[in-house]
């Protein structure tokens, strides 16, 4: 079969879906794949597949914009004629399926998250769930990352009544191998993230401001893109020591091999945390928020603890309770860690699912 597949962001169809697209290829089908140009398009090219540059503005709400993109996957559809449309993420999910409506051409889509225009209400979420329910209304089979996320669209009626759980994007544990435990006098913590309030930001700074007068032999890393609104204050709280900040980077495994525990107190709508599953992968305990796409990854205190959102207080008291535990208790933790997500969000539980909706929608 003819496969077209619709991201926002090559970068993260490399990160989490390689092994589908990979997996695709060697099942003996094609594979188009329509995103924003970046070079690493020659990774999926290698591969087998087809890369074709589209222009998609993620958080723009201008509707010449949108509809531009709608005629640009009307007309790539008409052009690629495939059998099956795959899409991830709410632009191509939802204009992707305005197209495939167009064009009566079948469509799986990824619901990776809702985001904040869909959960909260808001007359911007009244012109969402138009576009859902319109977009959407002729999907073949919907994957849901959560069941949190899954309950709301059926309530709301966002999408048919062809809904998959999945474990988000699952991780790939030949990539993200246990690392040895570090057993030194200094415990390190790390946040992993695009730096912005929703991703609980401010409650990781307080921490690391409370925690470290407290207890000097601690370290709180922070990994991740910068917005505006953050760049002072990091800077000055890197230069007085309080937080190390390392910027960006293409590959996360050395910083997590490096830290003794992984803290994501984000309350952003997420489908599943991956940087938590990488993070368990390696052999790491995690403390993350009570929200869905976090709290299915934690055992509390059996791999980690789980925050209320937005307090900083829980988390404050989290880390100490983590820094109170002896080494060999840590590394336990890790280590359960590793087990739930081989057992529980292996990527091949990904990749053998889109081969199952592949051929039962292709039939």
């Amino acid at each position: 079969m003819k496969i077209l597949l619709l991201a926002n962001n090559i970068g993260g169809l490399i990160s989490f879906r390689f092994e589908v697209v990979k997996a695709i290829i060697e099942q003996g089908h094609s594979i188009t794949i329509s995103a924003p140009f970046d070079k690493r398009m020659e990774e999926l090219e290698t591969l087998g597949a087809k890369c074709i540059a589209t222009k998609i503005d993620r958080r723009s709400t201008n509707p010449v914009k949108d509809f531009m993109l709608i005629c640009h996957y009307v007309n790539l559809i008409k052009k690629e004629k495939p059998n099956i449309v795959l899409s991830y993420t709410i632009k191509p999910n939802v204009y992707g399926g305005m197209a495939c409506r167009l064009c009566g051409i079948p469509q799986i889509v990824n619901i990776t998250g809702l985001g904040t225009a869909v959960e909260n209400p808001s007359m911007l979420q009244r012109i969402v769930f138009v576009l859902y329910k319109f977009g959407l209304k002729n999907v073949k089979r919907v994957f849901f990352q959560n069941e949190e996320n899954k309950r709301f669209c059926e309530k709301h009626k966002l999408t048919p009544d062809c809904g998959y759980l999945i474990p988000g994007s699952g991780v790939n544990l030949k990539h993200f191998q246990v690392k040895e435990y570090p057993n030194d006098d200094i415990v390190k913590f790390i946040f992993i993230s695009r730096i912005m309030k929703q991703k609980g930001i401010e409650q990781y700074l307080d921490t690391a401001i409370a925690i470290r007068k407290e207890y000097p032999n601690t370290e709180f890393h922070i990994l991740g893109y910068c917005e505006d609104a953050y760049q002072e204050k990091l800077k000055e709280l890197n230069d007085n020591g309080t937080i190390i900040y390392h910027g960006m980077t293409s590959d996360v495994r050395p910083f997590i091999s490096n830290v003794h525990c992984t803290i994501h107190p984000t309350y952003y709508p997420e489908g599943m945390s991956n940087v938590l599953l990488e993070s368990c992968a390696s052999g790491r305990p995690i403390i993350t928020t009570n929200r869905s796409g976090c709290k299915e990854i934690v055992d509390d205190g059996i791999n980690g603890f789980i925050v209320e959102q937005q307090n900083s207080e829980d988390l404050i008291a989290k880390v100490c309770r983590f820094l109170d535990l002896s080494f060999e208790e840590k590394k336990r933790m890790g280590l359960a860690a590793r087990k739930k997500v081989e057992k529980q969000f292996d990527r091949n539980i990904i990749v053998k699912a889109y081969l199952e909706a592949i051929d039962s929608v292709g039939r």
